[in-house]
C-alpha cells in the first residue's frame, strides 16, 4: 500500500489521487501540513528517488517564497535543507508518495505508471 502525504488543497495532489482511484491503488493518506514527514522518512525519500535535495522543495509555494529558499537554497547543506522541509510540509513539492522500495516527488502521469 503507497503512502501518500498530500494537502488536501492542493490540484496536484488531486490530479495525481484520481489518478491511483482510477487504477484501483491501494493508499494511505497524510495531511502533509499537518504532519510533515519526520527527517528519516525524508532521508529515505531523497535516497529512494535519487533526486537531489532542491527537487524536495515546493518552489512556488508562499513558504518557499517568504523563506527566502531561492536566495538560501544553494549555501545550504543537504542535512540543513532536510530539516527545512521536515520543519514545514508545505515547503514539500506535493504529493509526496512512498512506494515499496520507491518514491515520487509531484504527479507526472509517466512516472506514476512505471512505478504503481
Amino acid at each position: 500500500m503507497l503512502e501518500v502525504f498530500h494537502y488536501p488543497k492542493c490540484g496536484t495532489c488531486k490530479k495525481a489521487l484520481k489518478w491511483l482511484d482510477a487504477r484501483g491503488v491501494e493508499y494511505r493518506l497524510i495531511d502533509i501540513v499537518a504532519k510533515p514527514p519526520s527527517l528519516s522518512k525524508l532521508k529515505l525519500a531523497l535516497k529512494q528517488s535519487g533526486l537531489p535535495v532542491a527537487k524536495f522543495f515546493n518552489t512556488s509555494g508562499q513558504s518557499y517564497r517568504t523563506g527566502n529558499f531561492k536566495a538560501k537554497l544553494d549555501g545550504m547543506t543537504e542535512a540543513q535543507a532536510l530539516e527545512a522541509l521536515g520543519r514545514d510540509g508545505k515547503l514539500i513539492k506535493r504529493p509526496l508518495v512512498f512506494g515499496d522500495g520507491f518514491v515520487l516527488v509531484g504527479f507526472r502521469e509517466a512516472d506514476y505508471a512505471a512505478r504503481v
